[in-house]
């Protein structure tokens, strides 16, 4: 059994600056199938930094306060999750969620099977300058850095 308070579990940002505020509650649980990031949101901020998919975990989130707009699909679906609401995006699927208002978002991002991310898993929805447009990307994180390859054309970004 581990319990831990939200206030004591350290921030740990995402490598693309996107959030001010993620904790990673399972890191501090010791759990090994599941994921739980709690995250604050202010204005123009987002869980992800960019449009991807996991091919490894489902993933929920729940909305605590405020309303998160998530884009789904490589269409970019835009929908509204507001306080006391969930949303589920299957593995595969692509999503992006951030605040588009001007009021902070809490949130929070569950994700099974598995602790962590398979990074072999992930992929990005990115600009990429050899094929100019916007393609798939298979997503690596390197010395904690995201590196990113076209799957189109195999050029590498960052």
């Amino acid at each position: 059994m581990e319990k831990v308070r939200i206030d004591e579990v350290d921030d740990q940002l995402s490598p693309l600056g996107v959030h001010s505020v993620r904790k990673p509650v399972s890191d501090a649980l010791g759990t090994t199938d599941f994921a739980m990031n709690y995250f604050e949101l202010e204005p123009d901020e987002s869980f992800s930094g960019g449009l991807h998919a996991h091919h490894d975990q489902e993933e929920v989130f729940y909305i605590e306060e405020g309303v998160a707009t998530f884009d789904i699909g490589i269409e970019r679906d835009a929908v509204d999750v507001a306080a006391g609401e969930l949303i589920r995006i299957s593995p595969g699927e692509f999503q992006e969620g951030y605040n588009d208002g001007d009021e902070r978002v809490v949130g929070w991002a569950l994700g099974a099977p598995g602790a962590s991310h398979d990074w072999d898993a992930l992929q990005s929805r990115l600009y990429c300058p050899e094929c100019d447009e916007e393609t798939t990307q298979d997503t690596r994180l390197v010395e904690g850095q995201f590196q990113f390859t076209c799957t189109d054309c195999g050029a590498k970004q960052p």
